[in-house]
């Protein structure tokens, strides 16, 4: 069996009255990110992580921010024509294995939502993928609020 890990990171700056995505959900927040898109930055590291695992190019090269159809788009499609990307040089997902670095707001409440939305997007069960969420300790530009950034890590087989 062909198996393929990839790792992907996203970081977006942080600013106040944008609406907050993570993982595909709403998250309150009175900080949301600056972005082309809605700037998942958790959604955008498993694209990354997807495509680096099937050897392909990152998210960037294949939905540009210098694009205006993906102005303010939902990273939950973006997610969606990554799957079809890997799927169609014959990939599919074995788990998902992700971290999520800010400071506020707390997202543990939050994480078994991301977890389902997410499931149900790449068809895999909710149990393949994890969310972890840390903080840097008001370290840094995540400690103090002025960004975020997200890693994942996912496996992949080659479809028989």
């Amino acid at each position: 069996m062909d198996i393929r890990t990839g790792q992907g990171i996203d970081f977006h700056k942080l600013i106040t009255g944008k609406p907050l995505w993570l993982g595909g959900i709403n998250i309150p927040s009175d900080k949301g990110c600056l972005a082309h898109s809605d700037g998942d930055v958790l959604i955008h590291a498993i694209c990354d992580a997807l495509l680096g695992a099937a050897g392909m190019r990152d998210i960037g090269c294949y939905f540009p921010d210098s694009d205006e159809q993906y102005k303010n788009i939902d990273s939950k499609i973006l997610l969606g024509k990554t799957l079809v990307l890997i799927s169609e040089k014959g990939f599919s997902i074995i788990n998902i294995d992700s971290t999520v670095c800010l400071e506020k707001p707390r997202l543990s409440e939050y994480i078994d939502r991301m977890r389902e939305c997410l499931a149900g997007i790449c068809s895999i069960e909710k149990s393949c993928i994890s969310i972890k969420a840390t903080t840097t300790e008001t370290m840094g530009f995540a400690g103090r609020g002025e960004g975020l950034m997200a890693i994942a890590n996912v496996l992949l087989k080659k479809k028989d």
